[in-house]
């Protein structure tokens, strides 16, 4: 049996666009009790903080709306500065029904509103975008943390109510377990078994840190097995290709 501990890295500030995210994170590690970061551990990080960092905040007020975007908000009551927003950050909108737009963003991520959210953005009047490249990102800080990082963000699910949390950028640690293959505890060979390892590990992270608590970032011990000498395929990994998705 795997003992996983969970704990969130305190006293980091509201992150600001040009913030050395790694810098506060590592600061933050170091009051741990046991002082800093393993290159065992894996550091999971809300998005939202990477993208703050990264300048992926726009103003409402600077957003001028297009006419699919008026026509949109005017159909599901939103703000068309919002729906023009979605639609950029859009590579394909798949379903848009009684307030609920999804589509697949130019990641190949398939969420709702191509992950721009105002929720925690500084700000009525603001959105957070996804970052540019999510695993690059991941890359970025994982050279600079020395240890496993992932970037995690809320997905709603085809067959669940509620959202968990998920890997949308992820270096430093195996992001799936291919279990096809392998017999199970019956010696009966296992047709379809995946294990989204990085999905699971933000999933554990949110658990211990809260929607409200500001605290941006969770250190996770116990999945030595899973953590790479190198980048490895990151988050990337995890995407279904359209032509298997049965629900977009």
């Amino acid at each position: 049996m795997t003992l996983v501990t969970a704990e969130p890295l305190p006293g980091i500030p509201e992150i600001r666009p040009g913030d050395d995210l790694a810098a506060l994170l590592a600061e933050a590690a170091a009051r741990l009790p046991d002082r800093g970061l393993r290159g065992s551990d894996v550091l999971v990080i809300a998005h939202k903080a990477v993208a703050k960092a990264e300048g992926r905040l726009v103003r409402l007020a600077d957003v001028t709306p297009g006419a699919r975007a008026q026509a949109l908000a005017a159909e599901h009551g939103k703000d068309p500065r919002l729906v023009e927003l979605i639609l950029a950050e859009s590579a394909e909108l798949l379903r848009a029904d009684a307030g609920r737009l999804i589509s697949r963003t130019r990641h190949g991520f398939v969420c709702a509103n191509a992950g721009v959210d105002q929720s925690n953005a500084g700000g009525a009047a603001q959105a957070v975008l996804l970052p540019l490249d999510p695993d690059a990102s991941a890359r970025a800080l994982r050279a600079r943390l020395r240890c496993a990082v992932i970037l995690s963000d809320s997905f709603g699910r085809a067959w669940r109510i509620g959202q968990a949390e998920v890997a949308i950028g992820c270096a430093g640690l195996m992001p799936v377990e291919d279990w096809r293959g392998r017999p199970d505890g019956d010696g009966r060979l296992l047709r379809a078994t995946q294990i989204a390892v990085a999905d699971e590990a933000a999933a554990v992270a949110d658990l211990a840190r809260g929607k409200d608590t500001g605290q941006p970032a969770v250190r996770l011990r116990g999945l030595e097995r899973h953590v790479l000498a190198g980048d490895g395929p990151g988050a990337a990994a995890l995407l279904r290709a359209p032509e298997h998705d049965l629900f977009a």
